[in-house]
């Protein structure tokens, strides 16, 4: 479904601090009803309300940067105002996008944890609880778990997707015009290249990244929502004129002009959010939640600018509108009422929404990220983010094709040969979906 982004987002723009407080219900409306049970569509009975509600929880997350700094703790404080007998333990993935699949495998996903972006709807029901249909309300993404009328996770915000740079960057290295165009994009990157400055942190070696040069982009430049859907009816479908080939270009043209960092194979994420924050990089290709990310890192936040990625020369681009992790509750754990009571809270009241720079996953709450307004004012093409045909995921899996964690994309944009690349791609493509049945 195509929108215009100035009429997606009318309700959620504000001008106003990119940095709210922690704690408090800032996004959902006041008096919120007790979270249901674990129990799909029911209520909580009055001798088990808030206050009663209590035991261990362990939430596995990928915000190690929100676990080490304390900000986690901080929402736990304000849950237990309402939960005085909960206890809640954080673990935190560094590589959470492959260490995920190996601990839902092995019973080790904690109570709470994301939904890992590569696996299928269909199994769904093997790993988490269904959530009830009451905490879906008035929100972004409300079906995009949703299997066999049971839905296994809710949207922990929700993001677009662009160029972050860094406004100093670009006034030192004589950048004076925010790109609008594929062209523009490289001579930017040529000149910041010549000043010193790392044009565009790739973050190559952290892996999750390069997604944003594949299967996390490919469907909104190609301006489909269900691109990846209609692959299923395909046996080759990296192709190097179709939008995988569009990505894949743009980020191998970056990396053979050495306009990235240099050392590709080292997970430097942390130190790349102070380097973009110093002016030492220049751009990030990734969604506004890392926005605030960079301004802790000691940037002011308006020295931050946002717009879309030119993908091409026309001047005109889609964006997405699309959901950051789903949140769920392990089928393994032994508390699910209270780990459905924290996912509610966690999305809605806890603050990690605005703390993160989403958006709001309520469609009626507005946004405080004011970089929004400098990337509206490009005018792209909306096009929100659609649940997926599970037999992609399904297919890519049996195929090793790693969705949602960007190995293989690493792969690629490296390689001598993009075409012989694709070609390997769709071999063991083909070979899963004739596997598959499909």
């Amino acid at each position: 479904m195509k929108k215009r982004f100035t009429m997606a987002l009318l309700l959620l723009l504000t001008v106003s601090s990119i940095l709210a407080a922690c704690g408090g219900n800032k996004t959902n409306n006041a008096g919120t009803e007790a979270p249901p049970s674990g129990n799909a569509g029911s209520e909580p009975t009055e001798a088990s309300g808030e206050a009663e509600l209590g035991g261990k929880l362990k939430v596995l997350t990928h915000r190690t940067d929100l676990v080490n700094d304390g900000t986690l703790d901080k929402y736990v404080e304000a849950f237990k105002a309402k939960y005085p007998k909960a206890e809640i333990e954080f673990e935190g993935l560094t590589n959470y996008a492959t260490d995920i699949q190996v601990r839902l495998t092995t019973g080790e996903a904690g109570d709470v944890l994301m939904i890992p972006t590569g696996l299928a709807t269909s199994e769904y029901g093997k790993y988490f609880e269904p959530l009830p249909d009451s905490m879906f309300e008035d929100v972004y993404f409300a079906d995009n778990t949703l299997f066999e009328g049971k839905r296994y996770g809710i949207s922990t915000g929700v993001n677009t997707q662009g160029i972050v740079y860094n406004k100093k960057a670009f006034q030192a290295a004589g950048v004076d015009k925010v790109p609008t165009t594929l062209d523009e994009l490289y001579a930017a990157a040529e000149k910041l290249k010549a000043a010193a400055i790392i044009p565009l942190y790739m973050n190559f070696g952290a892996q999750w990244t390069m997604g944003n040069w594949a299967d996390n982009s490919a469907w909104y430049v190609n301006g489909d929502p269900q691109f990846a859907s209609k692959q299923v009816a395909e046996e080759a479908p990296f192709q190097v004129d179709n939008a995988w080939g569009i990505l894949a270009n743009i980020g191998r043209t970056f990396v053979q002009k050495e306009w990235v960092e240099k050392d590709l194979y080292t997970n430097n994420w942390e130190i790349s959010k102070g380097e973009v924050a110093s002016g030492k990089a220049a751009m990030y290709f990734l969604g506004n939640w890392v926005i605030p990310q960079v301004i802790g890192a000691g940037a002011a936040s308006e020295d931050i600018g946002f717009f879309p990625l030119p993908y091409d020369n026309s001047g005109k681009y889609n964006a997405p509108l699309g959901s950051d992790y789903f949140i769920a509750v392990s089928k393994d754990s032994k508390n699910k009422e209270l780990a459905t009571a924290w996912v509610d809270f966690f999305v809605k009241e806890s603050g990690y929404v605005e703390d993160s720079g989403f958006m709001p996953i309520i469609k009626s709450a507005e946004s405080s990220i004011s970089q929004l307004a400098e990337f509206q004012s490009f005018n792209p093409t909306l096009i929100e983010s659609e649940a997926t045909d599970p037999k992609f995921n399904e297919i890519a899996n049996k195929a090793q094709i790693g969705i949602g964690t960007g190995d293989y994309v690493q792969e690629y944009i490296v390689a001598d040969d993009l075409q012989a690349a694709f070609d390997k791609l769709n071999a063991k493509w083909k070979e899963a979906k004739t596997a598959l049945g499909y």
